[in-house]
C-alpha cells in the first residue's frame, strides 16, 4: 500500500486538521473519507488547490 494511504487511515483526523489549516477553502465535506474511496477524496482535494495528483500525494506524506 502506498504510503499516502497509511497516512490517511492511520492518522485521518491528524491529517485532516492540517489540510484545513494550510488550505481554507477545504470544507469538511470535501475532506469525508470513506475505506475504498482514497481517490475520489484526492481527486476532491486536488480540484480544490490546483496541484496535480503526485503533489498532494507527496505533501500528505509530509504531514
Amino acid at each position: 500500500m502506498e504510503s499516502w494511504k497509511l497516512k490517511l487511515k492511520g492518522n485521518w483526523n491528524e491529517v485532516k486538521g492540517k489540510i484545513k489549516q494550510k488550505y481554507s477553502n477545504i470544507t469538511d465535506d470535501d475532506l469525508l473519507y470513506e475505506e475504498g474511496k482514497d481517490d475520489e477524496l484526492l481527486g476532491k482535494i486536488q480540484q480544490k488547490i490546483g496541484q496535480t495528483k503526485e503533489e498532494v500525494k507527496k505533501w500528505i506524506e509530509s504531514l
